[in-house]
């Protein structure tokens, strides 16, 4: 890629850049993910810290401790319209997770199955669809002590039914 893209909140106070497409895709389907995005999932390209910069504005930050993994997520947000922008991680630290929808161009990034996984399918919303193919867990994609989860791919796309509390 040989321009960046470009991002930012609803006021247009902040504004980001990533220099390269994203290392990776998560569309996670997590609670904390339906609550902060006010949707089904989040769809979550995530970048190395190096290739990402904010460019205008101070983004307010609220820490919040993840409950599947016991460690602390801080979301980056506009204090002025409140728009959600992107997460950071005691977990990865040095990657940046972007709320995929504030880009400029939300579709100028691959989502194949080569590059995106889907997480947390066991609480995903009735009526969510998975594409086929796509690596996916049911929780995520590894354990808390970083040791990687084998994913399960769906055959042919699938509706995901209602699930129990």
């Amino acid at each position: 890629m040989s321009e960046q893209r470009e991002g930012g909140c609803l006021c247009g106070q902040l504004r980001y850049a990533a220099a390269k497409p994203p290392l990776r895709v998560t569309i996670c389907h997590c609670r904390f993910c339906q609550r902060a995005t006010g949707s089904a999932f989040l769809v979550e390209p995530v970048f190395d810290a190096g290739d990402f910069r904010v460019m205008a504005g101070e983004p307010a930050v609220y820490t919040h401790v993840s409950e599947g993994s016991g460690k602390s997520v801080q979301i980056h947000f506009c204090s002025r319209c409140g728009t959600k922008l992107f997460l950071t991680f005691e977990r990865f630290p040095g990657a940046i997770g972007v709320y995929g929808g504030t880009f400029d161009d939300p579709d100028w990034y691959e989502r194949s199955a080569v590059t995106t996984k889907h997480i947390f399918l066991s609480v995903a919303m009735a009526g969510t669809m998975v594409p086929a193919g796509f690596n996916c867990f049911d929780e995520h994609a590894m354990t808390r002590d970083g040791i990687a989860i084998e994913p399960h791919r769906f055959e042919a796309a699938e509706t995901l039914g209602a699930r129990k509390p």
